[in-house]
């Protein structure tokens, strides 16, 4: 009932009915991302898809009580890394849509900040996807996952890091042979597309890429993003890549699929356990699909 609801949890109803139905994502300039990293509490919209503001589930006061507890000893929201900050998307008509941080956000507010730090994301939109098809050279494309695939783990053989101004991607690594394997399968006519469920701007991705001299032509990020519009548009998305494209091969890190969209056909290929030669060895079964 209506009347049992606490006051963040009426604040949070408010503003989704708001902003129901005019709130959309906009593309942040590379200016605003630089400079603007701290905002106030007024400007920051929960997400209206996220649990948060689910009536079934919503805010987790133990969390909130504990956040709070901290800012209060601190006297501030400390930001050490970016990670700290809330992760936020720009949105139309106004002020900034909260992708992670519902918690803090609410602490920061019944402790009474006037601002608040956040990282300003720009997550792939359908109107980037379909300009990447459109720039789109081949039939084909490769898929790889940049959390699993691309980045690589503590202690595994890893590419040289490559320093620079504005890397929000400075603490992870590129696997070993990522380069390589790159130019190899853009070479071969092969379009190639990165996925991450990471809140990441594609833009910052992008260039983070070319540092390494790779050249990618789609990607998709914030696959995790739970909303009805995310899920509407992956859906979308997808359908305009499988018509763009007559065959996917995705590489994982223990395994190579082929499939081909006019068959449904596909073809799975196990990768070893040497992590040195992982590169080589999805560049020679890449090589036997001419032969096929």
């Amino acid at each position: 009932m209506a009347g049992s609801r606490t006051q963040l949890e009426e604040l949070v109803a408010e503003d989704i009915e708001k902003t129901d139905g005019i709130m959309v994502p906009v593309r942040a300039l590379m200016m605003e991302r630089l400079f603007v990293k701290k905002v106030s509490p007024g400007k920051l919209h929960p997400n209206p898809d996220d649990e948060f503001c689910s009536p079934r589930v919503g805010p987790n006061y133990r969390i909130i009580t504990d956040y709070e507890r901290q800012f209060r000893y601190d006297g501030e929201m400390r930001v050490r890394t970016s990670d700290d900050r809330l992760q936020v998307q720009k949105v139309h008509p106004d002020g900034y849509m909260i992708l992670n941080g519902h918690h803090r956000w609410a602490a920061a507010m019944r402790v009474g900040f006037k601002k608040i730090p956040v990282s300003i994301i720009n997550l792939t939109q359908e109107t980037d996807i379909e300009a990447m098809l459109r720039n789109s050279q081949h039939d084909r494309r490769v898929t790889l996952d940049l959390d699993e695939v691309i980045f690589c783990a503590e202690g595994e053989p890893q590419e040289k890091p490559r320093h620079f101004f504005f890397n929000p991607l400075r603490h992870e690594r590129v696997r070993l042979g990522i380069p390589a394997l790159l130019h190899f399968l853009a070479k071969e006519g092969y379009d190639i597309w990165i996925y991450t469920a990471g809140y990441l701007s594609f833009d910052d991705l992008g260039n983070y890429l070319k540092k390494y001299a790779v050249r990618v032509d789609g990607i998709v990020t914030g696959t995790a993003l739970k909303t009805k519009t995310a899920a509407g548009n992956r859906q979308k998305i997808e359908q305009m890549i499988d018509a763009r494209y007559r065959e996917t091969v995705h590489i994982d890190s223990r395994m190579v699929l082929r499939t081909l969209h006019e068959t449904k056909e596909f073809e799975e290929y196990a990768l070893g356990e040497d992590t040195a030669g992982w590169s080589g060895d999805v560049i020679n079964i890449v090589k036997g699909f001419k032969k096929d």
